[in-house]
């Protein structure tokens, strides 16, 4: 039961990177749509996640990354404040209409998001799922539990990896090698916010990015075009 609950939480990890961050976001890859859309679909049943307004808020925090009119910056609201309280943080900027306007005007609705009822309400399909897995009690248990662990795994990324770490760049963001290896590689932030549209994290030796043999195994099954342009050389 433990077991297949993090399971599911860590393909919603390797998800967002591999789906919302790098593709969808950033457009440093083009991914199959069948893989595209099955990504969508693990994100509605066990995250809520709405793909654009993701996108939207993401696109929002590099533009004013760390400076008045990012949504979560830790500089601006404090770290453990952004630790604790960033699903809210988030939670509010996906309401402001203009934020999901100016920063998604190319976004191209998929199958999933032709399925109204599923793209905005699956995640009580995703606690159905584990219910039927694990009983009632255990199943919505085990559905919080997972849920919680990726909230927390995210909020890492936008408060300990803008202030704790090791910087290659000259930017704010950090690197944090074990965030890193808990998020699908999300935690090389400094690597990122220096070269966004990279399609690969890590860029020195001794740097792991977990989704990047993911992805190279995707594109060599056809299933995933890299933008060789994207990907960011090693300083």
């Amino acid at each position: 039961m433990v077991i297949i609950s993090v399971v599911i939480m860590k393909a919603s990890v390797f998800v967002t990177t591999i789906y919302l961050h790098r593709a969808q976001c950033h457009r440093g890859l083009e991914l199959h749509p069948m893989v595209a859309n099955l990504m969508h679909l693990e994100l509605v049943l066990f995250t809520g996640i709405v793909p654009r307004e993701w996108v939207a808020v993401h696109r929002k925090h590099h533009h004013f990354s760390d400076k008045e009119g990012d949504p979560h910056s830790p500089y601006l609201f404090g770290l453990w404040n952004v630790f604790f309280n960033n699903f809210w943080m988030y939670r509010t900027e996906t309401k402001n209409q203009s934020t999901i306007r100016k920063y998604t005007p190319d976004y191209k609705a998929d199958l999933v998001d032709h399925v109204p009822l599923l793209a905005k309400h699956g995640i009580w399909l995703g606690m159905v799922i584990f219910m039927l897995m694990f009983g009632p009690a255990w199943g919505i248990g085990m559905f919080l539990a997972q849920a919680v662990g990726y909230i927390f795994l995210n909020s890492s990324i936008n408060s300990i990896c803008h202030m704790i770490g090791y910087r290659n760049f000259d930017n704010l963001a950090t690197n944090h090698q074990i965030i890193a290896l808990m998020t699908g590689g999300e935690g090389l932030h400094n690597n990122h916010h220096e070269h966004p549209s990279s399609a690969k994290f890590a860029l020195r030796g001794g740097e792991i990015d977990p989704a990047w043999p993911i992805i190279w195994t995707l594109e060599r099954l056809g299933l995933a075009t890299t933008l060789k342009e994207s990907i960011a050389k090693a300083a």
